[in-house]
């Protein structure tokens, strides 16, 4: 088979960024890896204990604030069966309810593609006395729910916020980023990174997964130049939002 011009033969360039980006791993939900900080304390808290009013919560906050991290922790401890409201059907019910556990965690309650599901699920748990823990990246009252029986039940359901991350969570979260790609950052670089990124776990997420193909793609290790190179428009979009 002829070989690729410039290439070594194995794989074409666009094929082996590919297969590297597929082979990584994905986060960890494990409960050894949340870092706990005062942004997440209060949700922390509730989850440590029992007898929630109605036996339901709702914790909220903005993409990658660690809701999800801690869904699965409290799933885990509390072998409760996890749910994922975009997928959640009206079909689902039926099996959930021959089976029915202990408790549920209904995760991404923001992206729900049936409403009548979640409602029967909500009328479900309370029948059946199970435990409920939800998570969303909205509040009820900001979220578009028609059924007005659903609207209902989620407004009087307890919220937690979990509130922005501060410097110590946005770092671990940086580290633990670079980490699960197995990068090489200088200190330098992270604090380039940490006085220049947009100050939420998105912005995290999108530089590291940035930064990440930069390097595949150029075969050489990270610069600040580089850096800057590969994080143009997010650095972009920050800099707009300060002046």
């Amino acid at each position: 088979m002829d070989k690729e011009a410039g290439n070594d033969g194995l794989l074409p360039k666009a094929s082996a960024l590919q297969l590297a980006l597929a082979l990584r791993p994905p986060a960890s939900v494990a409960e050894r890896h949340f870092v706990p900080a005062a942004s997440n304390a209060q949700a922390r808290h509730w989850l440590n204990q029992t007898g929630w009013p109605d036996r339901r919560l709702l914790i909220h906050g903005a993409d990658t604030c660690g809701k999800s991290h801690l869904l699965h922790i409290w799933a885990a401890r509390r072998q409760a069966r996890v749910l994922d409201a975009a997928g959640l059907d009206v079909s689902d019910l039926a099996e959930i309810a021959a089976n029915a556990p202990l408790a549920l965690a209904l995760d991404h309650l923001e992206r729900v593609t049936s409403e009548r599901a979640v409602l029967h699920l909500l009328n479900l748990a309370r029948e059946h006395r199970i435990t409920v823990l939800m998570a969303s990246r909205l509040p009820p009252n900001r979220m578009p729910i028609i059924l007005p029986d659903l609207a209902s039940r989620l407004r009087a359901v307890t919220l937690v916020p979990i509130m922005p991350p501060e410097d110590t969570l946005r770092f671990a979260l940086l580290l633990r980023l670079i980490a699960e790609r197995q990068m090489v950052v200088s200190k330098p670089i992270l604090d380039w990174l940490m006085c220049h990124l947009p100050r939420t776990g998105d912005a995290m997420v999108e530089a590291v997964e940035c930064l990440d193909r930069a390097t595949l793609a150029h075969k050489k290790p990270l610069t600040i130049g580089l850096a800057r190179e590969a994080l143009s428009g997010l650095l972009f979009a920050e800099d707009e939002s300060l002046s």
